[in-house]
């Protein structure tokens, strides 16, 4: 079957080594690509800047949850304590906020991190079982010694042909057309 009747998914490009994926980043980023994603087989320095990416949202959704958690720890004890179980023992007030800081801070940690475990997956869009690029048959070397650029089909300024010929002209090979099987 000929590539015009399969639908096209993205395209991936492969780049000799980091330093070059760096720059590549950069250049895709620059041309006002997207939906565009680099794969390493380890973490490179700078690429989040590279790709233009946001900072994470994550330290927001912990501090709102260990917040949460802190205020809920408090007011539990204060309920339990003053309002509705009322002991005067020793003759200590009923709201003794000395003794509920312990508690207070376990539930500030427990919060956040619950709230950053289950914020990463939602950030993340995980689960993931299945990914377009899983079609395909170059894309196993990026866990071993593959360094690419895979590019939607969904980005607003894809066009096939075009988007080939600008990975070409930045030095990437091997380049493949992701096709739905």
């Amino acid at each position: 079957m000929s590539t015009e009747n399969k639908k096209i998914l993205g395209i991936l490009a492969e780049f000799a080594n980091p330093g070059e994926l760096l720059k590549a980043a950069e250049k895709v980023r620059d041309a006002g690509y997207r939906k565009f994603d680099v794969h390493s087989p380890f973490p490179v320095h700078g690429m989040d800047n590279a790709m233009g990416l946001k900072q994470s949202k994550l330290g927001y959704v912990a501090g709102i949850a260990g917040f949460i958690g802190c205020t809920s720890g408090m007011v539990l004890q204060w309920w339990v304590s003053a309002v509705e179980y009322p002991l005067v023992i020793s003759g200590k007030p009923f709201f003794s906020h000395q003794a509920f800081i312990p508690i207070t801070f376990e539930m500030t940690i427990l919060f956040a991190a619950v709230a950053t475990v289950f914020g990463m997956f939602h950030l993340n869009r995980l689960p993931q079982l299945f990914h377009n690029l899983f079609y395909s048959e170059q894309f196993a070397k990026v866990t071993d010694d593959g360094f690419m650029v895979s590019i939607e089909a969904g980005d607003s300024k894809f066009e096939p042909q075009k988007t080939k010929a600008f990975l070409e002209s930045i030095g990437g090979t091997s380049l493949e057309f992701i096709e739905a099987k």
